[in-house]
């Protein structure tokens, strides 16, 4: 999902050029890391320099859009699985997704973390939109009764991240084994 800056309303050809920028640089740094020359982000996204540098006049710029757009697709999972699960299963599913995304997009994840200034308000908007989603899916499930009442939505970022950062040099199995034990330690007794 990609999220552009809610000030600048966009054509949709603006639009889409937008978003298959942001598409094609994740997936460039993903592949390449983020020192990919633009002109190449550019070429690979079917556009010219121009219209990349009209949107995304530095390379941060574009940093800040991908690691944007990389967090508000994590949020809304949390979003999407309450409409779609009971409220435990919600947050089981979306500890499991936040612990996978460590795991797959650990790299990327820090080098875009790393490349966006910490007092910037994409950094600041990318924690709130991150805890927010993290707090409604913890409230939610508290209220169905199966969570314990003295978790937050921070504890359950931290313990994503942490299981996460173990299971980059686990197996599968142990990685599934930890996030059991995680999930039974936050569930109601």
């Amino acid at each position: 999902m990609v999220t552009a800056d809610p000030a600048r309303p966009m054509r949709a050809d603006a639009r889409r050029n937008y978003e298959r920028i942001v598409a094609v640089a994740k997936a460039a740094f993903a592949a390449d890391g983020v020192d990919v020359p633009a002109d190449d982000i550019a070429k690979r996204a079917g556009v010219g320099a121009g219209t990349l540098y009209r949107h995304f006049p530095t390379r941060d710029k574009l940093i800040e859009a991908v690691y944007r757009d990389e967090i508000d697709g994590l949020a809304q999972q949390a979003y999407d699985l309450l409409e779609e699960l009971p409220p435990g299963e919600a947050l089981e599913t979306w500890l499991a997704t936040h612990v996978v995304y460590v795991v797959e997009k650990h790299g990327l994840a820090m080098t875009l973390k790393a490349s966006v200034d910490a007092g910037s308000e994409v950094f600041a908007w990318c924690q709130s939109r991150l805890r927010s989603a993290s707090d409604t899916i913890v409230k939610a499930a508290q209220a169905d009764g199966v969570l314990r009442a003295d978790v937050t939505g921070v504890d359950i970022l931290r313990l994503g991240h942490g299981v996460g950062s173990a299971a980059s040099k686990a197996s599968e199995e142990d990685t599934k084994r930890l996030l059991a034990v995680v999930l039974d330690g936050l569930r109601v007794q």
